[in-house]
């Protein structure tokens, strides 16, 4: 390989090969391809279920690889690395959290969801508390997801702009052009099978960074010898304080439950694990996602170090100005590696875009459900044909396209992209986890406990958000960078090995560290602005239960033996099933869940499918639990 097309060697950025073009091209060609397939496919159903739930017949493999790259966006491609390199291997215990958010979904979650037989999960929060309490928490919905994917369509169009001189916003018009019109095209079916291609897309690409990465700076145990002199490898900050930015305990404990509210209650990911054919394979399929999405994540956090490895002695942001933010690292560091195969780089980028095609089509089909069922339903048009239904949603998917395309403009004025999405999300995500938690588990909640609660929270984590955003607070200082390497007469060596100056030679006056601007005010609230964006989740959803359930005690608590039990998940028979029934029934917290499971026991039999069965189920809501049950049991006996 000619070392002059090296960045650190000449200060110049390689730019895209026609083949890169093809290649990208033919991703976003495919992805269309597949809409206008399920489109024809399915010209003479119109179905709302088929739309937005495949008809309730999915497949396992394919429900897992949606999972998997609903959430797992542009941003994690780009962000994960550009944490490692810029802090620390700190954000690896992540894995951890997505452990106990499965656990946390798979068992208690999903089948609840599921068995309740419903397409949003807002519908959930009528049965529960009022068509008030879902308007407010559906509106609040769609403010988060939309304002999480103008995050996801941003941060490709950033790398695109970086890496090949196209028009940054001429990028995120075509990218999300092409997600809303194979969305609202297709629908469920077109989302899940886009989504399994470009799952494969994404860890093709993440595997050619990682392999040829780790040959360039001479093998990854040298990358890691690197990292860990210059103080990239940390495992061992276990800090309770929760201004830290990223210990173990808010990676574990805050991530994971910012995660199980993800795959427990977020209408994206539950929805496709109703279009599953039963509980059994949703929760397979969720496993599944969890194993792809951990290898996901371990390579991202790999590809971190190579790349702090390739650039230790000459940060490309701090000098010359190659690239105007860390989040470009990853882009660049792709050219200066890969860019002299042709073709390479370009299925990198479409690593990139198929991480954000996926989550934005994802998202819009979510919305294509939520908008519709729990905004304009409950308060008009609740006759409208099966077909109209069908038609509003296709038109609710291109307008929610096109504001998400609008919301860019806001994005690209915040900072750090991995940080700034999850903050941002997680003000609005954790205030809907909480309401449900409300909601499930605490049966003495009322209508005016989940709202004050609602509101309280929310106003609450805005207070958070905006002060963070003012005082510009932050615990964490980065790790130290270093320009002394920056000398373009450099040359390569016979291996094709990039030459690495050990941190013991290095200059004091060639270290710069970047510290996050703190502001010295003396306000009393400042620690309270300085919380780690990875506790936003669970402060919200404890402020929500904490002021839900004082205001229902106050007001008149409801009383749980009034409760439908189909209402009320009972948490501990479902985390712990092997304890004694003397101490489960005191925790069940009054209510019966004796024929009500007898009932859904029947179910989760005989409903696999979208069978008679099935139906009779979801259409005998207004029944008791033990009508239920013994009715259903004459019936199929």
């Amino acid at each position: 390989m000619d070392g002059d097309g090296y960045s650190i060697v000449t200060g110049q950025v390689r730019t895209f090969h026609t083949a890169d073009y093809v290649v990208l091209a033919a991703t976003l060609t495919v992805s269309a391809g597949i809409g206008f397939f399920y489109a024809v496919k399915d010209r003479n159903n119109v179905s709302t279920s088929e739309f937005l739930l495949g008809g309730r017949k999915m497949h396992v493999i394919p429900i897992a690889m949606s999972l998997l790259v609903t959430f797992l966006s542009a941003l994690t491609i780009l962000g994960t690395p550009a944490e490692v390199y810029t802090y620390n291997s700190m954000f690896w215990w992540i894995c951890v959290g997505f452990v106990l958010a499965t656990v946390g979904a798979v068992r208690v979650f999903i089948p609840f969801f599921y068995r309740l037989g419903t397409t949003s999960v807002f519908e959930y929060l009528e049965m529960r508390f009022g068509r008030s309490v879902r308007f407010i928490v559906s509106l609040l919905f769609v403010i988060q997801i939309m304002l999480y994917m103008s995050f996801v369509l941003y941060a490709p169009c950033l790398a695109l702009s970086a890496v090949t001189g196209l028009s940054l916003w001429g990028s995120v018009l075509s990218v999300g052009v092409v997600a809303t019109m194979y969305t609202a095209l297709g629908g469920m079916k077109a989302v899940v099978w886009t989504d399994t291609f470009q799952a494969f897309i994404i860890l093709a690409g993440l595997f050619a960074i990682l392999i040829r990465g780790s040959a360039v700076v001479g093998g990854f145990d040298k990358a890691w010898m690197i990292a860990d002199k210059r103080s990239r490898i940390v495992f061992h900050d276990f800090d309770t304080d929760p201004t830290t930015r990223h210990s173990f305990w808010s990676l574990v404990v805050g991530g994971g439950f910012m995660w199980m509210s993800l795959y427990g209650v977020n209408q994206a990911q539950v929805q496709r694990a109703l279009s599953c054919r039963s509980i059994t394979k949703a929760q397979i399929a969720l496993v599944l996602n969890t194993v792809f999405l951990i290898i996901v994540i371990s390579m991202c956090c790999m590809i971190g170090i190579v790349m702090y490895a390739f650039y230790s002695d000459c940060h490309p942001v701090k000098f010359n100005n190659l690239i105007s933010r860390t989040d470009q690292t990853l882009p660049l560091l792709v050219m200066d590696i890969l860019g002299v195969y042709p073709g390479i780089p370009g299925m990198f980028v479409s690593s990139l875009l198929s991480g954000s095609l996926s989550s934005i089509s994802s998202g819009l089909n979510a919305i294509s459900a939520v908008v519709p069922g729990d905004l304009i339903k409950p308060w008009c048009c609740s006759h409208i044909s099966d077909r109209s239904s069908t038609i509003m949603s296709k038109v609710i998917v291109a307008l929610s396209g096109s504001i998400i395309m609008l919301l860019c403009f806001v994005v690209s004025r915040m900072g750090t992209l991995l940080q700034a999405a999850a903050a941002a999300t997680s003000l609005l995500n954790g205030p809907i986890f909480g309401i449900f938690v409300l909601g499930m588990f605490f049966p003495w909640a009322n209508t005016k406990g989940a709202i004050v609660g609602s509101i309280t929270s929310v106003a609450f984590m805005a207070w958070i958000g905006v002060g963070a955003f003012v005082h510009r607070t932050a615990s964490s200082v980065r790790s130290p960078i270093f320009t002394h390497g920056c000398n373009w007469n450099v040359t390569m060596d016979t291996n094709n090995t990039v030459p690495m100056t050990t941190a013991s030679t290095v200059l004091e006056s060639n270290v710069t560290t970047l510290a996050m601007t703190t502001d010295a005010s003396s306000s009393v609230f400042l620690p309270l602005y300085s919380l780690s964006y990875m506790y936003y989740t669970p402060t919200a959803m404890a402020v929500l239960v904490l002021v839900g359930l004082g205001t229902s005690l106050l007001t008149g608590p409801r009383q749980p033996s009034t409760l439908d039990p189909r209402l009320i998940s009972p948490l501990f028979d479902r985390l712990f099933p092997c304890l004694p029934e003397m101490l489960l029934k005191p925790l069940r917290c009054g209510v019966d869940h004796g024929l009500d499971t007898q009932g859904y026991n029947v179910a989760s039999v005989l409903s696999g499918d979208d069978s008679s069965f099935g139906k009779a189920i979801r259409t005998q809501a207004d029944t008791s639990a033990a009508d239920k049950g013994l009715t259903l049991l004459h019936t199929y006996s």
